[in-house]
């Protein structure tokens, strides 16, 4: 073997994504798309209310962004240090080994997989209250995941910042509504007046606090995306640092807000009932008999542009991932090209479209239930391995610093992930336990296993392919987890068969 594989390194312009075209604004709007505030607060929190039963739910949200910005310490940590779309691949792959890294990238593309596709299933169901109020028609629900396939596939070839702007506009009228109905239940409280039971912790330490912590973890799936960018921001150690603290204080504010004023308005005493009754439709009647039809029709169109936005955004870090891994060449290396006029992983992202058209065609043609058995089913597994991900993520950061020798606070190498890491477990477990209630399906169901189950095996397997990459393909395995830097590594590699360490990145 030569020492250096020229024929194997590609250009430097197709293996690139766009520099500095996206700032904290731009990063935010990403995270908190992905994150869908209105699809959160009109679904999920109804859901708690309403078929877990448990009134702490603002507590519940509290208590998760605490623990995430915890987190946050050591992973932004990692982020003033390496600068690449992979994140969570790249973090582990640094800290608990290259094989580790390839299993953790295999199971955040089967996660985030499900988070995207899953969307389709609810669009139609967030299109007909709004088509039908405006033009009279209840059109099938997989035409108009059609439409929105085609808008998110052309945006996903766009230049990043296109897709910035489009997310800002979007959020921001959805974060303008959500705080219009917070107020218009907030001044129109039921008998007794306004309360602050929901805050209690006798209503939050309660049978059910399991799934309820569940839930409210699955509304922040998307904080983490702000890593996913740092490659494109302009000052990745200013950018990705703020846009992370940011994202998980406003996400958790908003909730945490939206979800007591909820309690406010119905009554403490009546939003289980209520919640239970009405799902998803509480927060809009709320919002008609207080604020009028006009704030309920902007409000519902407003829902609808939520999901839309939560996929362009999921869409982006999707195609982010794949696009770290291909030009890392643990993926094919078409995954690893990006457009030469826009920046954009270009094969990713099409990928991506085929994948979304593939499941919206096959539900359409079997007649499977979009919001049951496509949206909750897989946006709850996802969610869940998400979950996985950032405990994952923690143990390494430990890892990383202990092996690496870097100079790092106490608190930030070490105190900060392992709360972060004990809490997340903890979640883990009672998610695990609690997977029926999540999927909606009997105790005794195959799902309730299944579905967490998959993420273990894609590990496993991902795991063995980084083992056979280190054994067959050393010039493959000395690029993972170094992101823009891996078309250095081929350099100087040693014979086939050897592990082609690299003290100086910290990488095994």
């Amino acid at each position: 073997m030569s020492s250096t594989v020229t024929s194997q390194r590609p250009s430097n312009v197709s293996e690139a994504l766009a520099r500095g075209r996206l700032g904290v604004p731009s990063v935010v709007f990403f995270v908190l798309s992905a994150a869908a505030p209105l699809t959160v607060v009109a679904g999920v929190v109804t859901t708690g209310y309403g078929v877990i039963g448990v009134l702490g739910i603002p507590l519940a949200f509290l208590a998760v962004a605490a623990v995430l910005a915890i987190f946050s310490a050591g992973y932004v940590a990692m982020a003033r240090r390496m600068a690449n779309a992979g994140a969570f691949y790249a973090y582990v792959a640094r800290g608990l080994g290259r094989p580790a890294g390839v299993g953790t990238a295999w199971v955040a593309l089967l996660a985030y997989n499900a988070l995207q596709v899953g969307l389709y299933g609810t669009i139609g169901a967030a299109a007909t209250p709004v088509l039908d109020r405006l033009f009279g028609i209840t059109p099938q629900w997989w035409i108009v995941a059609l439409v929105a396939w085609a808008l998110v596939g052309v945006l996903g070839l766009l230049r990043v910042d296109i897709n910035g702007m489009v997310l800002a506009a979007l959020l921001c009228a959805e974060i303008a509504i959500i705080v219009l109905f917070d107020l218009g239940q907030l001044s129109n409280p039921a008998a007794g007046g306004a309360t602050f039971a929901a805050f209690s912790p006798d209503n939050f330490f309660v049978p059910g606090l399991g799934a309820v912590l569940v839930l409210a973890i699955l509304g922040f799936v998307g904080f983490e995306a702000a890593v996913v960018f740092s490659e494109e921001s302009k000052d990745p150690k200013r950018t990705v640092p703020m846009a992370t603290y940011l994202s998980v204080a406003i996400i958790g504010v908003i909730y945490a807000l939206s979800s007591w004023s909820m309690t406010v308005a119905v009554g403490p005493d009546r939003i289980v009932e209520e919640a239970g009754t009405q799902s998803i439709d509480l927060i809009f009647n709320l919002a008609g008999a207080h604020l009028g039809d006009t704030v309920l029709t902007i409000g519902q169109a407003l829902f609808l542009t939520s999901v839309l936005a939560a996929m362009i955004s999921f869409h982006n870090t999707t195609a982010r991932y794949a696009f770290a891994l291909g030009r890392e060449r643990v993926l094919p290396a078409a995954f690893g090209r990006t457009s030469p006029v826009t920046g954009a992983p270009r094969a990713a992202s099409l990928a991506q479209s085929t994948l979304g058209l593939a499941v919206i065609l096959l539900y359409a043609v079997n007649g499977w239930d979009p919001v049951l058995q496509l949206f909750f089913w897989l946006g709850t597994s996802g969610g869940f391995g998400v979950l996985l991900l950032i405990a994952t993520t923690a143990i390494a950061i430990i890892v990383y610093f202990a092996r690496s020798g870097e100079q790092e606070t106490l608190w930030r190498r070490l105190i900060a992930p392992g709360i972060a890491a004990i809490a997340l477990f903890a979640i883990i477990v009672l998610a695990v336990q609690n997977f029926a209630n999540l999927l909606g399906v009997e105790p005794d169901s195959p799902l309730r296993w299944l579905f967490p189950a998959a993420y273990p095996v894609a590990a496993a397997l991902g795991v063995l392919w980084g083992v056979v990459l280190r054994r067959t393909r050393p010039d493959t395995y000395a690029r993972i987890g170094l992101g823009a830097e891996s078309t250095a590594a081929v350099v100087g590699l040693p014979p086939a068969g050897t592990d082609p360490a690299q003290p100086t990145t910290g990488v095994r």
